[in-house]
Formats: structure tokens, sequence, C-alpha cells
């Protein structure tokens, strides 16, 4: 019954591609922590990226307009396709901010949290990858999800001990003030994969 014809798959096949660029932000994001010399040229490439990342999403809600019948509910594919969509705005933005603070090399509890953002798109895209299969795939898809869970929690901990760290350890209120801000931007990224982990949840179990 939630096998879904072939016709039907071009939107779980556009999730998988949204959740890439996704995955391809995150992979720019660590590429700035490592050498903060490719700040400005990542900047124009995740502009880019964004760009693609959203006429995606786009072509996920025109298709939405033009289906009579869809795979799973309406509300479901257009609040997961916003979602995907809005990880790579984080990105951007907290790309964007790391290159008007001027930060220089990265701390490592933002090296930290950047890695867990890229296990987190990992999991998000197998996640979709087997969208296309509820019933046969529930496990997997639930099993990835409490992986982002896990991811998230980590998160959780890396960004608590690194804002200590600061309050505790750094002595110039400029660089604190730069680097808090940028942990909470990794973090709430990281908070925003859960949210998507939790409606991919939602609509395994509404449909397995």
């Amino acid at each position: 019954m939630f096998k879904f014809k072939q016709k039907d798959n071009e939107f779980f096949d556009l999730f998988v591609e949204s959740a890439n660029y996704f995955y391809k932000g995150a992979l720019m994001m660590d590429e700035v922590m490592m050498d903060y010399s490719k700040a400005q040229d990542k900047i124009k490439e995740i502009v880019d990226l964004e760009h693609e990342a959203d006429a995606v999403n786009d072509k996920i809600v025109d298709k939405l307009n033009l289906t009579f019948i869809t795979p799973i509910d309406r509300e479901d594919i257009y609040s997961l396709a916003n979602g995907l969509d809005d990880g790579v705005d984080f990105l951007q933005g907290t790309l964007q901010r790391i290159v008007m603070y001027r930060t220089g090399k990265a701390m490592s509890g933002a090296v930290s949290l950047t890695k867990l953002i890229i296990e987190c798109a990992k999991e998000v895209i197998k996640s979709f990858e087997l969208l296309k299969d509820i019933r046969k795939n529930q496990a997997v898809i639930l099993e990835c999800t409490r992986k982002i869970g896990q991811l998230e929690s980590e998160g959780d901990r890396v960004y608590r001990h690194e804002v200590a760290y600061l309050f505790d350890k750094e002595k110039n209120p400029i660089e604190l003030i730069k680097w808090k801000d940028i942990l909470e931007d990794l973090e709430e990224t990281l908070d925003h994969c859960e949210k998507l982990s939790d409606m991919i949840r939602g609509v395994v179990m509404k449909y397995a």
C-alpha cells in the first residue's frame, strides 16, 4: 500500500536533492572552520548553493500545486521541503556571520559542532532516500532519526562546554561575543536537524 508508484517518486527524489544541498553547505562550513582563508570564497559558493536549494524547493511546491493525489499528506510535503530549505539558510547565515566578524582561526568547539552537522546531514539524506518505501524501511528510517537525536544531544553538550570556556577563559569581550554568536548559530542548526528528523518520524508513524 505504501510502496509508491514510479510517478510519485519525484517528490522523494526532490527531497533527496534538497538534502544533498544541505550536506554540501555543511561541507563548505567545515572547509572554513579548517581554513579561515577560504571564508570569502565560500560565501560566494554558499549563496549560489542557497539559490539552487531554493529552486528545488520551488519545484516541490509547484509540483504540489499541480498534483491532485500526493503520496503523503500535502502538509507533510510542504513542511519537509521548507525544513530542508531552511537548513541551507541556517548555514548561509552562519558563514556570513563568520565573514562579518572576521573571526580568524576557529575555536575547537565550533569545529566539533560543524562535524556533528555533517553527520546529521548524512542521516537526513539517508532518511529521505528510504522514504519511497516507508513500510519496508521503517526501522532503518527511525534509526536514522534516533542517530540525529543523539548527535543533537552531543551538540548541546559541546555548546554548553564551549560557552562556559569562553566566559571562563576569554578575556577579550569582542572575541567572546563573536564566538558565542557563532556557537549559538551552529547549535541552532543542529536543533533544526532534530526538528527535521521529528517531521520524518511523524511521517513514518503515519504511513508505516
